[in-house]
């Protein structure tokens, strides 16, 4: 039997990664670079510390801003958007892309409870 391959599936490995274990190796001291690719009203209401803010609608004109060498951790609010985005950042020739696993949400009930969480 063969498992088909939903794009949606947030559970951690392949392309995504747990906030837990994000937030572990940012507190390290790891060199990961954050794309929260979140509305602004969004981000004005949570975010993590040290994120780059370029909503999914700005990433085909502000791509030149990300580095294709760079370790990136993408998120969204729930993690649909942000796998949107490293869909077409793959097409665009990077390649060390990971997905925030349950987005900004769940690195507010795993990682870092002092980010609000919204709906």
């Amino acid at each position: 039997m063969f498992k088909l391959f939903n794009r949606y599936d947030q559970t951690p490995g392949g392309v995504n990664v747990a906030a837990p274990e994000v937030k572990e190796r940012l507190d390290r001291g790891d060199k990961i670079t954050l794309l929260d690719v979140r509305e602004p009203w969004e981000w004005d209401t949570a975010r993590i510390d040290g994120a780059k803010l370029i909503p999914l609608r700005e990433l085909e004109t502000r791509k030149a801003e990300l580095s294709a060498d760079d370790e990136i951790v993408v998120y969204c609010h729930m993690g649909v958007r942000s796998l949107k985005a490293i869909h077409y950042l793959q097409q665009h020739g990077f390649t060390n892309l990971k997905n925030l696993s349950g987005g900004i949400e769940a690195w507010s009930m795993t990682a870092d409870p002092s980010v609000p969480r919204y709906r």
